[in-house]
């Protein structure tokens, strides 16, 4: 039993009568997610970096070069508001990891560019990202993975209203 089932043996002895077998899906789920989060949050740090800082930067390089887009691309590929997205570039822009360049395709506007201080940061950031996550999910097996992730793409499809073959 983990803890969970602790919590969901409580409320059946409290109220059998309803289903509170969802509660240890969303439950887990919510467990699993402070633990990846906090993890990643570690291996950020290391790098002087934040998951909102580490978002932007690794949408731009993986992009791939030149390691740049407008604002508004930015803002549609991390799915945040223009506020949220102009604090964000301007805490990076701060830390010499990105710069305002004149878009060349339209002179009145800018992208956000990394610089090379800011190349160098997500390069080393984003390997150990990864490394952070091998380490998480070790204690899976490849073919649980396989069958997790499957199971999560079809939660997260019904969630998002989309069929799983559309997701």
């Amino acid at each position: 039993m983990d803890h969970v089932d602790q919590i969901l043996a409580q409320w059946h002895q409290e109220r059998p009568d309803l289903d509170v077998s969802p509660m240890g899906t969303l439950g887990r789920i919510q467990r699993l997610s402070h633990h990846v989060l906090r993890e990643m949050e570690k291996t950020f740090a290391k790098h002087g970096l934040n998951r909102a800082s580490f978002d932007v930067m690794a949408t731009l390089r993986r992009l791939g070069p030149p390691y740049a887009l407008s604002p508004g691309d930015l803002m549609a590929w991390t799915m945040v508001t223009s506020g949220t997205m102009t604090n964000r570039i301007d805490q990076l822009e701060k830390a010499g990891m990105v710069e305002r360049i004149r878009n060349p395709q339209d002179g009145r506007g800018f992208l956000i560019s990394l610089t090379p201080r800011g190349l160098e940061t997500i390069e080393e950031a984003v390997t150990a990202h990864v490394a952070t996550q091998a380490r998480l999910v070790a204690c899976l097996t490849d073919r649980q993975r396989t069958q997790l992730d499957d199971l999560l793409r079809d939660f997260l499809a019904g969630l998002e209203g989309k069929a799983p073959d559309q997701a």
